[in-house]
């Protein structure tokens, strides 16, 4: 019976070694020292015993016996030498008793050689055993600025907390993602249990991986892994079975592509871009858009909150206000709210759904992951959720580009201020917001070259943030973008607060989300809205601006007639893209060149900002600083300053 195995993986090392040599490659098996004859080791490390993942077993330590084996493992040896036969008596040994003798490897860059046990380990694979018992030492190459050797740095920080040598990722950022999918804070260790039930889940998903051919991707099985977490949740997939994740990948699989495409993301940033990006069907250009449309549509708009106690939920809820006088008679609408959970969210949406909705709005990043979850479940639904910079194809994504507004309101507040300096008031460290931050900065140094800007944050665990601009002796702040109706303050918008208490409002960005849905239905009835050219392959967010109406600033009707006129040519300027608020030079506050004389940031740059502007006085907090909720948002778009990065 072993002689007929040994002929059978015989069969399979002759042919990988065939294959190999019309591909060009190696036919045997690397060998570790000839790879550290070119490689300056830093450390060597002693790991002890532990389980080697045989699909990290890849070479042999020395070349002795290398020429024996095919890149696989499999043997090349006729059946009838001592070497066939050693092989045969250990599969015997194997199948009977089970191999308990540890070999003895060399992990570098996270891939193992076998010095010691190069059949035990050829028995094993061929048996498709999924790790081998080893004596392993790690062989640490020296700091360069390569790409693989960032990325094993990376391993070894994710290795020191969870000892697991399975999860190679191929881009970098994605260990630190991973233990921010997982809720853990870096350089926490995980315990025994916690190992064990990681090993297990991430075994289970790269058999599926494999099952669903994923080998054909240029892209590892972590990789993957990465993808399938932040759409499923960790906590939910723990107790998934290999068909279970099987399955659900095989239904994700688009998503999976798409990130190893890249993630990318198509802004489209007006709705004559979209229009043109997203050209209609045959059939939509035979048949006039009215007659395509419905006679009712029926959307939803979940929240996270109610109206009444966030000014987030209140500014959707106009939107939504607003669709419905829009389209009189032709759309329905149902808001649906403290929807705070996957479960809560994934409840509304399949609510909405058999109340006939075939339009959703999510409008939370925080929703994102079931929104993507049920658009795959309800393929013949459109689900649009508020969010910006996330690479799913399942949905589009839309924001707006508030930092055009901002722009303005630092230039009004360096007008009106008698002083060199204004406050700033910000919630969140996500993307978008350190653009506002900066714009509102530019804006004022634009009309007043020494103006600073005191930068504080309203969802940290400190003091209040106002009472620390006053402190500094700052009077003109942008605050909060709207009013929350249930706790109504003037404190919103720019607005100046006098020494003797009392405050006036001066200017008030708005967020148009009513122009924002109403051209969304307007291009479902063109039919030029979610075609087959672009959903399913590409991540589509819509990030539209002032040119488009969903952005605006409302002035003070006491505001000087001069700063008014000011406003109003920076308003169109803006809207006709003849000036842009982040034309170079820019300058980050440690003195960084982030966009040259005559040239302007793009929009990746805008919206991913991780510095702030030379004039800004503050930082951007900790995450240990930040409120519980605050916490939560940051999970998914949480911005880190940045302020080693420099433009050369």
């Amino acid at each position: 019976m072993a002689l007929t195995d040994y002929a059978a993986a015989l069969k399979q090392g002759k042919r990988r070694y065939q294959a190999a040599l019309t591909k060009g490659e190696y036919p045997y098996l690397p060998v570790l020292d000839d790879i550290l004859s070119y490689t300056e080791i830093a450390s060597t490390v002693s790991l002890g015993v532990m389980d080697i993942p045989l699909s990290k077993l890849v070479g042999t330590k020395t070349a002795e016996r290398t020429n024996a084996f095919a890149n696989n493992f499999m043997p090349l040896l006729p059946e009838k030498s001592e070497f066939g036969a050693k092989w045969a008596s250990l599969y015997d040994y194997q199948v009977s008793e089970g191999i308990q003798d540890p070999i003895i490897a060399y992990e570098f860059m996270n891939q193992f050689y076998v010095q010691e046990g190069n059949k035990r380990v050829s028995v094993m694979k061929y048996l498709g055993a999924y790790s081998i018992v080893g004596s392993v030492t790690r062989l640490i190459p020296k700091k360069t600025d390569d790409k693989e050797n960032r990325l094993y740095y990376e391993f070894l920080d994710f290795y020191k907390v969870s000892s697991n040598c399975d999860v190679w990722f191929t881009k970098e950022g994605s260990y630190k993602k991973l233990l921010k999918v997982m809720q853990k804070k870096e350089g926490e260790i995980w315990d025994d249990e916690e190992r064990m039930f990681f090993r297990s889940t991430y075994g289970r998903f790269a058999k599926a991986f494999q099952m669903a051919r994923g080998e054909r991707l240029e892209m590892t099985a972590a990789d993957a892994f990465l993808v399938y977490m932040e759409i499923f949740g960790y906590d939910r997939i723990k107790g998934e079975t290999e068909r279970e994740m099987y399955k659900a990948l095989l239904k994700i699989w688009e998503e999976i592509k798409l990130a190893e495409r890249g993630s990318q993301v198509e802004l489209v940033q007006t709705p004559e871009e979209a229009e043109g990006l997203n050209k209609p069907s045959l059939l939509g250009r035979l048949i006039p858009a009215g007659a395509m449309a419905p006679e009712t549509l029926k959307i939803a708009f979940i929240y996270r909150k109610t109206a009444g106690t966030s000014s987030w939920t209140y500014s959707h809820e106009l939107g939504r206000m607003y669709v419905e006088q829009t389209y009189k008679g032709r759309v329905k609408t149902m808001a649906l709210d403290r929807a705070n959970t996957d479960e809560e969210v994934e409840n509304a949406i399949e609510l909405a759904i058999a109340s006939g909705c075939s339009l959703i709005f999510t409008t939370a990043i925080q929703m994102v992951n079931q929104s993507v979850r049920s658009a795959i479940r309800h393929p013949e639904v459109k689900i649009y959720n508020c969010s910006i910079k996330m690479s799913y194809s399942s949905i589009c994504t839309y924001y707006a580009r508030m930092y055009e507004s901002k722009f303005l309101l630092g230039a009004i507040a360096a007008a009106l201020s008698r002083t060199d300096r204004l406050g700033y008031v910000a919630d969140y460290p996500i993307y978008g917001n350190v653009a506002n931050i900066n714009a509102f900065a530019l804006g004022a140094r634009m009309i007043n070259p020494y103006v600073k800007v005191y930068l504080e944050w309203s969802r940290t665990k400190n003091q209040d943030p106002r009472e620390r601009l006053k402190q500094e002796g700052v009077f003109f702040i942008s605050d909060d973008d709207m009013i929350t109706p249930e706790r109504a303050s003037r404190e919103y918008g720019l607005y100046t607060k006098k020494e003797d208490g009392t405050l006036e409002n001066l200017a008030t960005p708005i967020w148009h989300w009513g122009k924002f849905y109403e051209r969304i239905i307007r291009s479902i009835w063109k039919g030029t809205a979610e075609p087959s050219t672009v959903k399913g392959k590409k991540a589509v967010n819509y990030w539209w601006g002032m040119s488009a109406d969903v952005i605006d600033v409302i002035c003070s009707g006491n505001m000087p007639h001069g700063t008014h006129r000011l406003v109003e040519f920076l308003k169109n300027s803006i809207r006709t893209g003849s000036f842009h608020p982040f034309d170079g030079p820019v300058y980050s506050q440690n003195g960084v060149v982030r966009c040259r004389e005559g040239e302007s940031l793009g929009a990746d740059e805008i919206i991913t900002m991780d510095w702030l502007a030379e004039n800004v006085v503050g930082r951007i907090p900790e995450f240990e600083e930040l409120t519980e909720e605050a916490q939560a948002l940051v999970q998914f778009q949480g911005i880190k300053i940045d302020e080693t990065k420099a433009e050369n």
